[in-house]
């Protein structure tokens, strides 16, 4: 890809998720963002920052913000996280209903 070529290797690497939650599923990813998925992922895995759109298109999404050292430490820490036994657990409690329809992310 020609733009990552033209990232220094040193550079930080941000990204942006955008949940877009099934309709009125928005208060329930952010209970589960704030109560398991960030006192996991902060223990093991990525942190980040998260908030909700309050003006735009839709107030069924919600915006998560990560910072990475490199692209191939996002690659390592998210696969983790991914597979965090704990994690996994954790979130198939919460999705015995869907609350997210799709995500978009952004590096």
């Amino acid at each position: 890809m020609l733009i990552a070529s033209m990232i220094p290797e040193n550079a930080m690497i941000y990204e942006l998720r955008v949940y877009h939650c099934v309709p009125g599923a928005c208060p329930d990813l952010i209970k589960r963002l704030t109560t398991i998925t960030l006192s996991v992922g902060q223990a093991r895995h990525p942190s980040g920052r998260l908030w909700t759109t309050l003006v735009g298109e839709s107030n069924q999404d919600l915006t998560y913000f990560l910072k990475w050292e490199s692209l191939a430490e996002r690659e390592t820490k998210m696969g983790k996280f991914g597979a965090d036994p704990d994690w996994l657990a954790a979130r198939a409690k919460t999705e015995e209903r869907p609350i997210v329809a799709s995500i978009t992310t952004r590096c």
